[in-house]
């Protein structure tokens, strides 16, 4: 007699279902076991040990995520305050850098804006950080001596290459920069008037070398793209950054909307360019060396969200692999050093949390084997094991982000829509970030990718910006992402068919998820011509 497997008696299964020429069909599905010619065997095992082992992996993670939120809710009362005021007269020197590269579309917003920062002139210092290799030098050359007639102090630093990316260019401004506190705005961002007035006073402590502003949006309702966008970050900037800071742990300056103490960043060893988080790590340098963060979550900076998902891929994957860089470089040096292990296990968590994203493909991978060989061996009870832990990962996830978006908004129902499908598009990026991740683990080098913006804004939702310069080219990740909405359309399929019901609304993430990105990914990158070296060996911006 010759034995079928399980996979032959599955796949077959999925759409055509006979099993009439079985002997003894009633006996051995009475039970649950719908073919007497297979036994449990070594590869089910192997099957299942992955799918536990990772699946209590990421709910450890998702009981973190619960701790967060948690102490954001313990801590909410425990707002910030300066310890002094610094009097009119005795305000110090400020310099705002703005580091910039190919940045054609917003940087004329973002120097109009620093132009009308209220502070003193006498005590403000403005440097234009630019590397750019495009119309970008002109642009902002031209606005700095408009402003620089005006009375302004502002000067237009341009560097012909980009070693160190963005630290390099923090560096070399540092190193001319008349100010004792250093405030850094991306280009895409868009200050308020009386930011700085509200940052300074922070630093009357002398212990502290960062204040962090919240970052806002300003084309938050442009697409379905950029209020995805929103919701995570919202996240991010409410949950995490308040109850890390509130609760006395270590948190990370985000590279822009926030200002530093000079003295911190040269006693920290400065800006360094080894990881593509330099802010990250500069961040945890300082604080290790006994510098105080302050967060500031009711006051705000807007700045522009990616509309091309390429864009917000690129930014995803850049951040992925910088965190885990910054991961391998610090947590090493957590053993030998005399913190709280609480302050330990927070560091550990928060720089590693990217390392779970290789973890997450191989684990969605797992969904539909895991599928037939309960099917076929009856083997459904095994559900009560999982389903608290995806219903623990879940749980974490909705609450940490509609806490987050009531504290910005109240309480809208509709919020929830679009945290299912927040959930879905950070499913749908785990393929990008996996390769992120992988590239940092095995010593992979490359650029600082930095994400095109087009000055685009919540009023202008009719605007056109796939005509313009520095979109991204799609690259092959995309098939990718598409095949596992494939590969999990067959997993509904099956799942249906075997009347797995429970498992549907898990299953439909993954399909919306991957579908989403993989789909737009592709039709956004119609179009984009693959990107030759410009002069000087510098890539022209579509390929960066």
């Amino acid at each position: 007699m010759t034995t079928l497997s399980t996979w032959e008696i599955s796949f077959s299964s999925i759409f055509e279902r006979d099993f009439s020429s079985i002997p003894s069909l009633e006996k051995f599905t009475r039970t649950n076991n719908i073919s007497y010619l297979y036994t449990l065997d070594g590869l089910d095992w192997t099957i299942f040990a992955l799918y536990f082992g990772l699946l209590f992996i990421l709910a450890v993670y998702g009981l973190y995520r619960l701790r967060i939120t948690y102490l954001f809710l313990r801590y909410h009362s425990f707002q910030p305050k300066p310890k002094a005021m610094f009097g009119e007269d005795a305000l110090p020197r400020v310099t705002v850098q703005l580091p910039l590269f190919n940045e054609m579309y917003v940087v004329e917003r973002l120097l109009a804006a620093c132009a009308s920062l209220d502070y003193p002139k006498e005590k403000l210092e403005i440097q234009v950080l630019d590397d750019s290799t495009d119309e970008t030098q002109t642009i902002a050359k031209a606005a700095v001596d408009r402003y620089a007639a005006e009375g302004l102090d502002i000067v237009y630093l341009h560097r012909k290459d980009r070693t160190g990316f963005k630290a390099g260019a923090l560096g070399e401004g540092l190193k001319v920069a008349k100010g004792e506190f250093i405030l850094i705005f991306d280009a895409d961002f868009q200050p308020k008037p009386d930011c700085i007035r509200k940052m300074i006073h922070y630093f009357t402590e002398p212990r502290v070398g960062v204040v962090q502003f919240r970052w806002s949006h300003l084309n938050a309702d442009y697409n379905l793209l950029t209020r995805v966008q929103s919701v995570l970050l919202d996240g991010h900037f409410v949950i995490e950054h308040t109850a890390r800071h509130r609760s006395g742990g270590f948190f990370n300056f985000n590279g822009t909307a926030g200002m530093w103490r000079r003295e911190a960043i040269e006693r920290s060893g400065g800006w360094q360019a080894d990881t593509l988080a330099e802010d990250t790590d500069l961040s945890y340098r300082a604080q290790l060396l006994g510098w105080k963060f302050v967060y500031v979550l009711d006051e705000d900076v807007p700045a522009e969200l990616p509309v091309d998902i390429n864009a917000f891929k690129v930014q995803q994957r850049r951040w992925a692999k910088g965190y885990t860089q910054v991961a391998l470089k610090i947590l090493p040096r957590l053993g030998g050093l005399n913190l709280p292990l609480h302050a330990k296990i927070e560091t550990f968590f928060h720089l590693s949390g990217n390392l779970i994203y290789p973890l997450m493909v191989v684990f969605h991978l797992l969904h539909l084997p895991v599928l037939i060989v309960r099917y076929n061996q009856g083997l459904f009870h095994l559900m009560l094991l999982d389903i608290p832990f995806l219903l623990l990962s879940t749980f974490s996830v909705t609450s940490y982000y509609f806490i987050s978006l009531k504290e910005l908004h109240g309480k809208r129902w509709k919020d929830l829509l679009m945290i299912y499908l927040a959930m879905s598009i950070g499913v749908g990026i785990s393929i990008s970030n996996a390769k992120a991740v992988l590239e940092a683990l095995f010593g992979i080098q490359s650029g600082f990718v930095r994400t095109p913006k087009y000055a685009i804004n919540q009023n202008e939702k009719g605007r056109s910006w796939q005509g313009k310069k520095y979109r991204r080219t799609m690259g092959w990740l995309p098939l990718l992402e598409i095949a596992m909405t494939a590969y999990f359309l067959l997993a509904i399929i099956y799942a249906i068919q075997s009347e797995i019901w429970g498992v549907l609304p898990f299953l439909s993430i993954f399909v919306i998820g991957y579908g989403y990105v993989g789909v737009a990914s592709l039709l956004n990158g119609l179009g984009v011509k693959v990107a030759k070296p410009a002069p000087g060996g510098q890539l022209s911006p579509a390929a960066e």
